[in-house]
């Protein structure tokens, strides 16, 4: 396999990674990845997609699948060939200048914070239905200090929570995918097969109902970026990154469009315990399991715990990437131990001031905040695309043996994703629901990518 220490050109972090550790073995980075593709997305926000799109949901996620795939392999690519905790801002920078990297960096940094915040409350919620008389602040809190404390001491800690994390969800999902296919078959004992009688209204809401339920995958699908991060702090960063790369396709297609066929087999599409108890739940009490129910429950919770753990890691790399290429304040810079462990603690109070502003402000700024990220996972994406067809030009004629991943039949389907990008952005447009989330995300982007210019220009 290529060295990925021979650089085709000086890059904008030639030596910022160095400072890193690089603690994170092979099976932390295997299982990270396969653990990234099944997120609190997932598992919380598909009802609502199922509750638009009904059975159809399963050709809305096959859809935004197909892209993310797409996405995943042209990020594989330039991560596997220029390995750094930056990731998609890093690329940017190097292939369309450092304004670009300014304003993906950023904007995913204020999107995985707030989202630790997000995750925090809905952990809080399920722990809470548990304990009643507890104070789901306390919780919140609980939570925070206990990841942030965990990301603070060694990459190493972050890698066996997540791999931990991971095998259990994988465990959890795939035995849910078995009895799943089991009670379709009618051959699981106690259960009747539904046959075909929950899907014979494929399209219950018509296109808005399916456009609703591809709206509701996109978002479902953030997170897989992770790995790409998390890979400059391995012991073989381009070998983990082609490995997660070449699974993703087989990950998505078990674990996300696999359980929703699963579900909206199993269950009425319109039942009010997939939008209350959340899909896999109502399905595992469909089938009538003694407390399978809430076993799902305390997946869920471990799937919000992983996802606040893998974005307090993934923003604070973020933010540290973006220091270390001079675009941001210093002090978030400041490694010890191998750790940023500034820029650690930046992106843990950023959730905390979520949470805060989720319960003094519930009515303005907090929903404000969160549509102002709304969109922000497709912004990201496109940079990604623009990124890959500008840098594989590049390294086809400087360095072809860095390609140890390549996009399939380039240009034409970095092509079709964006295009595909484009065609997503219209349908927000279109919808009430995710037109504000459009317009204040594309508000944000605007702004940030003028910072980032003016700071190019001063630098100039």
């Amino acid at each position: 396999m290529p060295s990925s220490t021979t650089e085709v050109e000086s890059p904008p972090q030639a030596d910022a990674d160095a400072t890193l550790s690089h603690g994170l073995k092979q099976r932390h980075l295997s299982m990270i990845a396969l653990g990234g593709v099944i997120g609190a997305g997932l598992f919380v926000g598909s009802g609502a997609g199922i509750a638009a799109a009904g059975p159809s949901i399963v050709v809305a996620y096959t859809l935004s699948g197909l892209l993310v795939m797409l996405v995943m392999r042209m990020l594989g690519e330039m991560s596997a060939a220029y390995p750094s905790s930056g990731s998609f801002s890093a690329h940017a920078e190097r292939a369309i200048g450092p304004w670009a990297g300014f304003t993906a960096g950023w904007s995913f940094w204020v999107l995985l914070c707030t989202a630790v915040g997000l995750e925090g409350i809905g952990a809080a919620k399920i722990v809470t239905g548990w304990l009643p008389h507890t104070p789901e602040w306390g919780w919140v809190a609980l939570f925070m200090v206990v990841f942030c404390v965990a990301n603070l001491a060694a990459v190493k800690n972050f890698g066996e929570f997540e791999f931990w994390f991971a095998a259990l969800k994988v465990g959890a999902i795939s035995l849910f995918l078995v009895l799943g296919v089991l009670a379709i078959a009618g051959v699981l004992p106690g259960t009747s097969t539904p046959g075909t009688s929950n899907l014979t209204e494929f399209l219950p809401n018509g296109s808005e109902g399916l456009i609703v339920g591809v709206l509701a995958s996109i978002f479902a699908y953030g997170g897989l970026e992770t790995v790409t991060i998390a890979a400059a702090e391995s012991q073989d960063p381009v070998r983990g990154v082609a490995s997660a790369v070449r699974t993703a396709m087989w990950r998505i297609a078990l674990f996300y469009i696999g359980s929703m066929a699963v579900i909206v087999t199993l269950v009425p599409w319109d039942s009010k315990d997939v939008v209350e108890k959340g899909p896999y739940v109502a399905a595992l009490d469909h089938l009538g399991i003694p407390g399978a129910g809430q076993l799902m429950n305390v997946v869920v919770l471990v799937a919000l715990l992983s996802a606040m753990n893998a974005n307090i890691y993934g923003s604070s790399r973020i933010a540290y990437s973006l220091v270390e290429r001079g675009q941001g304040p210093k002090v978030l810079g400041r490694v010890s131990g191998g750790v940023p462990r500034t820029a650690v603690l930046a992106s843990s109070v950023f959730g905390f001031v979520c949470v805060v502003l989720s319960y003094w402000r519930p009515d303005d700024v907090f929903p404000w905040l969160l549509n102002m990220i709304g969109a922000v996972i497709l912004v990201v994406w496109i940079f990604i695309a623009v990124s890959q067809l500008r840098l594989r030009a590049r390294l086809n004629r400087q360095a072809p043996e860095k390609l140890v991943v390549r996009m399939w039949a380039f240009p034409w389907l970095t092509w079709v994703a964006l295009t595909a990008m484009a065609a997503i952005f219209v349908l927000m447009a279109r919808e009430p629901g995710t037109r504000v989330q459009l317009y204040s995300t594309g508000g944000m982007t605007a702004v940030l990518a003028a910072v980032g210019y003016a700071w190019q220009r001063a630098r100039r």
